[in-house]
């Protein structure tokens, strides 16, 4: 296939409505073009902006950077700035004629993450990410908006999870600057939880861009602990404090205090907050060497909530110092609900020439292997395969 191909062109038109960033990431790899004129007068690259989906706006702009014009980038921004202003429910009414009342479900895309909304009416369907189009556009363009700005558009979606809420944290995370630094520690001791967890995600996301960019750069990560601990220790909202201790997880430093964190978090009535606690066992060097965590994690492996269950697991099965207490954590997940856990438990105890990886192992059930990492799948066949060399040595 080529740039030109009208059938890849037309397969990405698909893609961009479907909302599927993957099926259109492979199909731009393929040749796709998502500059290329429709019938309409539009090009799959600005229906992917219309369509509030700001995952697939990032995958067609990546394949176009480099050869877009100045008046196709207008083009862009008014589009955006179009459905942003007018709302995802009022440009489906322009734009299709449509009365009466719209549909509407919650999509958690598994492209990039995010949690939209899908509006549908006449015929047509949107996601409700055109904020979130709009300030990656922006940024992408070198269009610099203040803090205020992208901190209202975050808060005018009121919810940690969605688009509108991750582009404008990011947008504010990449510029590196002290002036969103020192306007996110304002935030710190807002009495609007929401205000709060905005502060805590953008700590984050700074730890998540100096991870992504050349050494040298700001030292977010020495100020972010000293900025999360004690906020750890004060925080009373459940919801914030998950994303302080998100924080917390993504700092590469060797700081003790983070482990003791984790232990006084243990018991919290929100399994939210208890199912941070596994990974904030495992931040100092040496790995669980406090007295009291592999008993913690023991406790929490019984714990009634599954995902806290599964978060042990997933700290546990690739964990290397795999000492006969870990194995019996983990094989205590041989009879997990989730399939993901059990194949996990077996693999960790494979590693570990833990011979109840193969009872594990029968446990799992079918599996679709396209679906899933066939390393994992076949660690229990490993295991077999050492001992019968080991027995014929």
């Amino acid at each position: 296939m080529t740039e030109a191909d009208p059938e890849t062109t037309d397969a990405l038109c698909l893609a961009v409505a479907a909302f599927d960033g993957r099926r259109a990431d492979a199909l731009l790899d393929a040749g796709a073009d998502p500059l290329r004129p429709l019938p309409d007068g539009s090009t799959p690259l600005l229906r992917a902006v219309a369509s509030g989906n700001a995952g697939v706006t990032v995958a067609l702009l990546r394949h176009a950077e480099g050869r877009l014009t100045k008046e196709e980038r207008t083009a862009l921004l008014f589009c955006a700035r179009h459905w942003y202003e007018t709302s995802a429910e009022a440009g489906l009414r322009l734009a299709t004629g449509a009365s009466g009342l719209v549909e509407s479900r919650r999509f958690v895309d598994d492209f990039d993450g995010n949690v939209y909304h899908v509006i549908t009416l006449g015929g047509m369907r949107v996601c409700d990410g055109h904020s979130a189009v709009l300030t990656r556009l922006e940024a992408e363009f070198g269009f610099h908006r203040s803090f205020d700005d992208l901190f209202a558009r975050a808060l005018a979606r009121a919810d940690g999870e969605h688009a509108d809420w991750w582009e404008a944290t990011l947008a504010l995370a990449k510029r590196s600057d002290v002036e969103a630094w020192e306007a996110t520690l304002a935030l710190r001791s807002d009495a609007d939880p929401l205000r709060r967890r905005f502060a805590a995600d953008l700590v984050w996301c700074f730890l998540i861009v100096e991870h992504s960019a050349p050494s040298g750069e700001w030292p977010w990560e020495r100020l972010a602990v000293d900025v999360l601990l004690p906020w750890a220790a004060e925080e009373t909202d459940p919801a914030v404090l998950v994303s302080v201790l998100r924080g917390l997880d993504s700092v590469d430093v060797d700081d003790p205090k983070i482990e003791e964190v984790g232990l006084t978090l243990r018991t919290h009535p929100d399994p939210r907050v208890r199912v941070q606690v596994p990974r904030m066992l495992r931040r100092t060097r040496h790995a669980y060497t406090h007295p009291e965590a592999l008993d913690v994690l023991a406790t929490l492996a019984r714990d009634p909530d599954a995902r806290v269950r599964g978060n042990v697991c997933e700290v546990l099965y690739e964990f290397e110092g795999r000492s006969p207490a870990v194995a019996d954590i983990l094989a205590g997940f041989l009879d997990e609900d989730d399939q993901l856990v059990r194949i996990k438990a077996v693999s960790g105890l494979a590693d570990a020439d833990d011979p109840r990886c193969l009872e594990g192992a029968r446990l799992i059930g079918p599996v679709d292997r396209a679906d899933q990492d066939t390393w994992l799948l076949d660690a229990a066949e490993r295991y077999a395969q050492r001992r019968t060399a080991a027995a014929g040595s």
